[in-house]
């Protein structure tokens, strides 16, 4: 794929805002969004387990997919996009963390902390899925945190991207971070 110009926030926001369903203009985007989708997939994927037959290409070709086949989504701006893209890769990940449990045929396995499921490990797929069920959880009761915790987790949007993308200031982004940290990590104690 031949490398794309670096574009502005602006201009990325105004390419988004011209394109229509179906898949009218996405082959303009691609070339100019796929870096930083590579590199949001890459962050999730240095996660996984070692020997992982997902690879970050492979999760932004699927993901790009589905965000293809959406229907017609009306883009805010480029943090929007990202956002939503952070969610696709999330499901895929779900997807197939559910998919590998299910061939375990075990129980969920204990959660340790939630220091050690964020920073470092979805080598487990019941770990991973227990943090997925925490975080679905918290979303029926604070959608914003659970939102925030999706975008940094899985997004890596920076504090200023998910403050221009939510709406609010910086401060609020980093206290919801730390309270749903909080909340998630008493969850997923008390389950193990």
């Amino acid at each position: 794929m031949a490398e794309a110009p670096d574009l502005s926030k602006a201009e990325i926001t105004e390419i988004l805002s011209n394109l229509n369903y179906p898949a009218s203009g996405y082959e303009e985007l691609i070339p100019i969004v796929h870096r930083e989708l590579r590199r949001i997939s890459g962050q999730i994927m240095w996660r996984e387990r070692p020997g992982q037959d997902l690879q970050p290409t492979e999760l932004v070709n699927e993901a790009y997919l589905r965000l293809t086949t959406m229907g017609n989504i009306k883009w805010q701006n480029r943090a929007h996009f990202f956002a939503v893209s952070a969610r696709i890769m999330r499901r895929i990940l779900i997807d197939r963390a559910r998919a590998l449990h299910a061939k375990k045929r075990g129980g969920l396995a204990s959660c340790a902390s939630l220091d050690e499921v964020v920073s470092g490990s979805l080598a487990d797929p019941g770990r991973f899925i227990a943090l997925n069920e925490a975080l679905e959880r918290l979303e029926k009761i604070d959608h914003r945190q659970a939102t925030v915790v999706e975008l940094r987790f899985f997004g890596g949007l920076t504090e200023a991207e998910i403050a221009q993308s939510l709406g609010i200031s910086i401060g609020t982004v980093k206290g919801d971070w730390r309270m749903a940290r909080a909340w998630l990590l008493c969850q997923l104690t008390l389950q193990s």
